[in-house]
């Protein structure tokens, strides 16, 4: 929100109250609490019929500071409120004295010096990351009488700005008006499904705005050396969190809001829908079923959309019994092929819905104010809305999805939940324009917390499209509706790595583009880039997915790509691993990994998927792709092709291929098998050494997560000439081979250690 007419002025109908002068500095033994009043005191005379601003600075962990601006501290505490993990560890040091107060915390501090006008440097390692200066802070009275606060840190030269949730706009935010606030709007515009108010910046640090409501942001776009944020009210609180890389921010951002579990091996197979407005019974799906079999495409699950509830009744969580007339039968006997299954939900009841009534009688759908319940037309006639701030109404709710589970079904699609009604009374009397956001928190919280009750730690998975902040507790979130083009393959990898520099650790997409059909050559090129993604969904809008309904090609490159991402398992369990103990995203932006090198932060159109391998998805229809290589002798996993950097390439790929490289100094593990993902990850593995230089040594963790065994450790190292592998916890079987030069694997089989010569 915008509160200047330029720099010089305010806008008209707005006034800004801004502290200029720090006249008290207090101290305790947790916070710095500094009063600044809103004009220079030159005598007593002058603190009457005065505004100050209150600011206090404490820390919840180390190397992060929590800031509160306040004007009026009297109000009503407002619910809901986002969970921030207190470390019970931490330790402040506050130093007051005559020229300045200071707060650090571990190794980042805050210094406000005394004295007329308004300075807070946020310094770590004797360098200042980044300012709240003169006419930073704003208290804000429309005349209308409505209330912001609003703060700006200062940009430096060359400093870019990131995150901000699942964000479809250009991939670096500086010069953007983001309005946090979640919308069902697509992937073409600036809305977005999962609006998370943090943004991080290559300068070593991040900030976690830690309000549920509307959040502002001006990123350099108000105020061009500045990131602004702004709330309504009379209070403003915030995060900032300490790097110095951009992997430690983030390290420590999840350790605040939360980080994702692990979720199941089976989840990261490949995924087949029947799509949206399709016409499909049994037959149907079984014959898509048949179909993948027939051409030895490995599937790990089918999932169910919308239609399988009666039209007009959606949800009621019943099969349609014109479609499917033996539910609990025709799920048997999909799971007897191996399969698990997934099925759409939504937290709307439509009004056809007998639920409807009896949601309706217990206080379970949210109200207006004179009592009744909030109601519309659009998505389903007469619709109401789950309130998940009752927990009688989450009971209820999971007790509806319990018996599906009992039925069989393994994992939910917990669509919507972005368009929640502001007009509305919440049973816990939370603040509606807090509950906006936070409402699919709320919702995906309940659904994956029963998932987790029944299947247990580990086996929960939701498909979730919504989300804020904390969001990443209940994974996987995929990237909402996009188009069956390129350019929305292109705006859906932007969102994905915006996303994960948000704090999320898994992330997929439909595969081919939701609305429209993708001719060949688009749904071949997605098809690539979606099995190198965390979690890889073959899912559209009016018509199917299924390979063959383009050509025989796609077939082949479906089946590759599978098989594949299933030979990877090995490295992608320990790279989910990092998502859950670090909240290191799956896919990586590259500014992630490359930090120091200044290409990097510009690219949106290439990734890592995890530390070692670099994607670079295809965008055209005649397979040429342009892509950065960073420094180093990378090695293509596909041809062995070796290609050196720091530069920019250009290539041409057909449709079974795309540049996908592994670093250089890399010890890659392929697992044995290509035909599933939840398999014994380190039985048979084969451990691939990519350019190790001399003095190389690497621990590489094979988890046993793969079917519940012990990990596999095994330690790499070079001396001149010869490498000498070490395991421990040694599978029956594995391997060690040189990778791209043709040799053979070194076969280890009950061995506790090899050693070979390059």
């Amino acid at each position: 929100m915008k509160f200047t007419d330029g720099y010089w002025q305010d806008r008209a109908g707005y006034s800004v109250l801004r502290p200029r002068d720090v006249r008290a500095i207090t101290a305790s033994d947790a916070a710095m609490t500094v009063l600044a009043p809103t004009a220079v005191i030159r005598e007593r005379g002058n603190t009457l019929n005065q505004p100050a601003v209150t600011v206090t600075y404490s820390s919840p962990a180390p190397d992060v500071i929590r800031v509160r601006i306040e004007h009026w501290a009297g109000g009503v505490p407002r619910r809901p409120e986002f969970a921030v993990a207190e470390d019970p560890s931490s330790h402040v040091e506050v130093e007051v004295d005559a020229e300045a107060g200071v707060l650090t915390s571990g190794g980042l501090s805050v210094r406000v010096p005394r004295g007329p006008g308004w300075l807070a440097e946020f310094v770590a390692d004797g360098r200042v990351l980044t300012s709240s200066g003169a006419k930073a802070i704003g208290i804000v009275t429309t005349d209308s009488g409505e209330h912001h606060v609003h703060e700006q840190l200062a940009l430096a030269v060359d400093e870019h700005v990131y995150g901000l949730g699942e964000r479809f706009t250009p991939f670096v935010r500086n010069g953007q008006v983001v309005d946090v606030w979640n919308a069902d709007g697509g992937t073409s515009s600036e809305q977005a499904y999962k609006n998370v108010p943090f943004y991080l910046s290559d300068r070593g640090y991040g900030v976690f705005v830690a309000h549920p409501e509307h959040v502002s942001f001006e990123v350099a776009s108000e105020v061009v050396s500045r990131t602004q944020f702004s709330v309504p009210g009379q209070t403003l609180e915030y995060y900032l969190v300490n790097g110095p890389t951009p992997k430690d921010v983030l390290r420590r951002y999840t350790a605040l809001t939360g980080r994702p579990p692990q979720v199941p091996a089976w989840s990261f197979g490949l995924w087949l829908s029947t799509s949206f407005t399709t016409d499909y019974d049994e037959a149907t799906v079984t014959s898509f079923i048949e179909g993948m079999a027939e051409r030895d495409i490995p599937l790990s699950v089918f999932h169910f959309d919308c239609f399988w509830m009666r039209e007009f009744r959606w949800c009621d969580f019943e099969w349609d019994p014109e479609v499917f007339p033996e539910p609990e039968a025709m799920l048997a006997r999909l799971k007897a092929r191996g399969l698990r299954i997934c099925v759409w939900i939504n937290p709307y009841i439509a009004q056809a819905s007998p639920l409807f009534a009896e949601a309706a009688a217990q206080g379970f759908l949210v109200r207006r104010a004179d009592g009744s319940v909030w109601q519309w037309d659009m998505w389903q006639a007469g619709m109401g809305l789950v309130d998940f701030t009752n927990p009688g109404a989450v009971a209820w709710y999971q007790g509806k999805l319990r018996g599906l589970l009992d039925m069989g079904v393994d994992a939910f699609k917990t669509d919507f939940g972005e368009r929640v009604p502001t007009d509305v009374v919440w049973h816990d009397g939370s603040d509606p324009q807090r509950m906006h956001n936070y409402y699919a928190q709320a919702y995906n919280a309940a659904v994956f917390d029963l998932l987790r009750e029944e299947r247990g730690e580990g086996e929960a998975v939701v498909f979730a499209r919504s989300a804020t902040a904390g969001g990443q507790q209940f994974p996987v979130h995929w990237g909402g509706d996009c188009f069956s083009t390129f350019e929305a393959m292109a705006e859906t990898l932007r969102g994905g790595l915006s996303l994960g520099l948000s704090g999320f650790g898994y992330w997929s997409h439909d595969i081919g583009g939701f609305e429209g059909t993708p001719d060949p050559e688009v749904f071949k090129r997605w098809v690539a880039f979606g099995l190198l993604s965390s979690h890889s969904r073959l899912h559209g809008s009016s018509s199917y997915r299924v390979p063959w309904a383009f050509d025989e090609e796609a077939v082949d490159v479906l089946r590759a790509f599978t098989e594949l991402k299933m030979s990877l398992m090995p490295y992608l369990g320990g790279t989910a691993r990092q998502a859950s103990e670090d909240g290191l995203p799956m896919a990586r932006a590259m500014l992630l990994e490359h930090p120091d090198d200044p290409t990097a932060a510009f690219l949106d159109r290439q990734y890592h998927l995890g530390e070692s391998l670099l994607v670079a998805p295809v965008f055209s229809a005649d397979g040429q792709v342009r892509y950065y290589v960073p420094e180093g002798e990378w090695t293509s996993l596909l041809s062995g092709a070796v290609v050196a950097g720091p530069r920019w390439v250009t290539e041409q790929h057909d449709a079974l291929s795309l540049p996908l490289l592994v670093r250089p100094d890399t010890v890659l593990p392929m697992g044995a098998r290509t035909d599933r993902p939840d398999y014994d990850w380190a039985d048979g593995v084969v451990l691939r050494l990519y350019r190790l230089r001399d003095g190389h040594r690497s621990q590489v963790v094979v988890p046993g997560d793969g079917s519940g065994g012990a990990d596999a450790v095994f330690t790499v190292e070079r001396t001149g000439d010869v490498v000498t592998v070490t395991a421990a916890h040694a599978p029956g079987d594995w391997s060690v081979q040189v990778a791209g030069d043709g040799t053979t694997a070194v076969p280890a089989t009950g061995a506790a250690s090899v050693q070979l010569r390059l």
